[in-house]
């Protein structure tokens, strides 16, 4: 049974990532022009844009210092020779109880975001996959600074932050004190929501926050 709902949750987390994908994040895709009937009435020939380049895909794991130290998967779009590209956006995926870091590495989640474009970076949360537990994250307040700190020192800058599940427990309260840092923000059913007030919610400053499959505030 517990194998099962697992299957689900793992469905749900690449049904959900698709929605990032294309709804939330600027659209990668391009429409073909057609040619104006001025050009076609001077007899000239609509000569079609060249093909963007193709995008490569460099994945690396890295171990940030402090207490605790924190292990992160991290996916870049680059070109043909090696050189990064500049990413279109940046994207922070955080894990749910039973999966780390490493899931969304087997899911083809970060290959995907970085064969599109953007970069990726997945955390193990403290006590999870390749990073240790620690009593300084039992606050709030300490799992914020932990959130900022990852961010920071990767250089992250206005990310969208997809959270699922347990997850929430660091999420939702960075959202509520740091919402104006956030480019966009995905929950998946996170826990900790009802720590907080409508109201509360009403203030955070965020493009779209949704919790769960409902939107509960939003400014553009």
């Amino acid at each position: 049974m517990n194998f099962l709902r697992n299957r689900l949750v793992v469905l749900g987390l690449v049904l959900l990532a698709t929605v990032l994908l294309y709804l939330l994040l600027p659209s990668i895709r391009q429409g073909s022009m057609e040619p104006s009937l001025d050009v076609q009435r001077m007899g000239l020939v609509a000569v079609s844009p060249p093909p963007p380049p193709a995008i490569n895909v460099s994945v690396r794991t890295g171990q940030l210092p402090g207490d605790p130290p924190l292990f992160f998967r991290e996916a870049l779009p680059v070109d043909g020779s090696g050189r990064q590209i500049l990413p279109r956006l940046q994207v922070v995926l955080l894990h749910g109880q039973a999966f780390s870091s490493k899931t969304w590495e087997e899911l083809g989640t970060l290959a995907l975001l970085a064969t599109n474009g953007y970069q990726a970076l997945a955390v193990d949360l403290p006590g999870f996959g390749n990073s240790p537990d620690s009593d300084a994250v039992k606050t709030d307040q300490h799992r914020v600074d932990l959130l900022g700190r990852f961010m920071e020192a990767l250089g992250v800058r206005t990310a969208v932050l997809l959270s699922p599940s347990m997850s929430g427990h660091y999420s939702i309260p960075f959202l509520m004190k740091h919402s104006a840092q956030l480019h966009g923000f995905i929950p998946i059913a996170p826990v900790g929501t009802r720590s907080y007030t409508p109201q509360q919610y009403q203030g955070i400053q965020v493009r779209a926050v949704m919790l769960g499959f409902w939107v509960v505030g939003s400014s553009d």
